[in-house]
């Protein structure tokens, strides 16, 4: 079987205080995609007012502002409006996000790898940071 041409992909929805995320976020993002440990195919800024009106604002309007300059996104628009007043509802009120598409490159390689081997992925779960922390935690503090 010939390399995959895309590997899995992962949907953030991400709440920041202002109307974008902050220098360090957007940093480690770039960082993470020059490093080719990443591929960010879609990336939107979605706000939702008070009155839960949604507001979506495209790469291509914000690109130069957060210093994206040399990044293309692969796949722009992979993310669809039925996506984004999906997505959009876990942005609370008065709020803004970002919505991205990102791609994970280790482990296109791997299921490449599975694929030429007979092998096929037939479930992921992806466990948060957050509750993997939690988890890891409690443990801790029991021993």
């Amino acid at each position: 079987m010939a390399e995959l041409e895309y590997g899995p992909v992962d949907i953030y929805v991400v709440s920041f205080e202002g109307d974008r995320p902050d220098d360090a976020t957007l940093s480690a993002l770039g960082e993470l995609m020059l490093g080719d440990e990443i591929r960010l195919l879609d990336l939107l800024i979605v706000a939702r007012g008070d009155d839960g009106t949604v507001t979506v604002r495209e790469y291509e309007e914000f690109r130069d502002d957060f210093g994206f300059t040399i990044v293309e996104l692969e796949a722009s628009g992979v993310i669809g409006d039925e996506d984004i007043d999906e997505l959009a509802e876990a942005i609370p009120p008065g709020t803004a996000g970002a919505v991205m598409a990102i791609e994970l490159l280790w482990a296109k390689r791997l299921a490449t790898a599975f694929a030429a081997s007979g092998g096929e992925v037939l479930q992921v779960e992806r466990i948060p940071a957050t509750v993997v922390n939690e988890v890891f935690a409690a443990a801790a503090n029991v021993e």
